[in-house]
């Protein structure tokens, strides 16, 4: 069985070590948010080349949301709003992503727990 799995931001620098991983997705989200982190260490111009190699790379695609994703993200906050929990904008949208196109989130987030439908590492 072949898994596929989505990047946090989290867990960009462990991934991008891996070599034999097949396919890697990186939400758009989670670029937005290195290329923001990225921006604000001394070491930028080198982060967002490793960065751009990265997602050059014929095993990485970065995942866009779409009308779909909103009905993902809908039943995801509803979920959230029944157990009284709630995520961060940003991780939301990735964990609709994700769901949407039946990936593994690798991430060290620990709130992402409070949704059953998404898979983690």
């Amino acid at each position: 069985m072949v898994v596929n799995f989505a990047l946090d931001s989290n867990a960009y620098s462990d991934f991008m070590r891996v070599r034999g991983a097949r396919k890697l997705f990186l939400p758009l989200i989670v670029l937005a948010v290195l290329r923001a982190g990225f921006a604000a260490v001394n070491q930028q111009a080198t982060n967002q080349a490793n960065l751009q190699r990265f997602i050059n790379s014929d095993r990485v695609s970065v995942l866009s949301p779409d009308d779909q994703t909103t009905y993902h993200d809908a039943r995801l906050c509803v979920t959230l709003r029944d157990k009284g929990s709630a995520l961060p904008t940003n991780d939301l949208w990735i964990a609709a992503l994700v769901v949407q196109h039946g990936l593994v989130l690798c991430t060290s987030d620990a709130h992402f727990r409070y949704l059953p439908a998404l898979v983690t590492c």
